[in-house]
């Protein structure tokens, strides 16, 4: 390898690995000693990379958009076009134009090589259909995520029942054939994935559930795991399920 080749890798290493990542966990992980280790992190240093700590502490790295941006090698190149590909294949009008635009901004960024590289992808996302979409924005969904706000929504079950909740949401799933919510239902106490297609009406709420949503996320990983483990059904039953609603 060379020292170039070197210096980019411990880069990598110091972006993934948590902070603050000693001399011995850099060296094991680059192959090199230690020594080679606190001299790399100065000529990174020299270059203008902005890098805290120091030897028996650990190192943190700062990443600074002044930098060069950051190199791919091919393969991972075309992982990121290719998803963004199926963003933009599956994804709603506004998640479809993030992902065109987050592909232009990461294309006019690229080295020479790997642009063209970029224009002739050996990978290519292609979709006959789109999932099933709701009849109204996601944003409002997204940013509750976000923000852990929860929402009051009117539904209708594949029977045509129709029921208010108030939820806490979680994540957007996306189906090959529908887009679901992972939410915290507080009517049932309990997960539920509502098909969004199925949702009438969404309403905000000053309710906000922080710092709820990381550790929810959390259990339910949990859950799904075990059940998965014992040859179960995820945890997390559909709305829709009419003897889920009788319990």
């Amino acid at each position: 390898m060379s020292r170039a080749d070197r210096l980019l890798t411990l880069m990598q290493h110091l972006r993934r690995m948590r902070p603050p990542v000693l001399a011995s966990r850099l060296a094991e992980a680059t192959g090199v000693s230690e020594r080679t280790i606190y001299r790399d992190i100065a000529t990174l240093r020299a270059s203008g990379a902005l890098i805290d700590g120091e030897a028996g502490y650990g190192y943190t790295l700062t990443e600074d958009p002044a930098l060069p941006p950051q190199s791919f090698d091919r393969l991972e190149l075309e992982a990121l076009l290719l998803g963004l590909g199926e963003v933009r294949a599956t994804g709603d009008a506004e998640l479809a134009e993030a992902a065109e635009q987050a592909m232009s901004k990461l294309i006019a960024r690229l080295p020479d090589r790997q642009r063209r590289q970029a224009a002739t992808t050996a990978l290519m996302v292609y979709r006959h259909s789109r999932p099933e979409q709701p009849r109204f924005d996601l944003a409002p969904f997204r940013e509750a995520c976000w923000e852990e706000r929860a929402l009051d929504i009117d539904y209708r079950d594949a029977g045509g029942r129709a029921t208010t909740r108030r939820i806490w949401p979680l994540q957007i799933v996306y189906l090959d054939y529908t887009l679901m919510l992972l939410a915290w239902c507080c009517l049932r106490q309990d997960f539920r994935m509502f098909r969004l297609p199925r949702v009438a009406a969404v309403r905000e709420t000053d309710e906000s559930f922080r710092p709820r949503r990381v550790p929810l996320l959390r259990d339910y990983i949990a859950q799904l795991s075990a059940g998965r483990g014992n040859s179960g059904p995820a945890p997390a039953r559909s709305a829709d399920d009419a003897t889920a609603e009788r319990s």
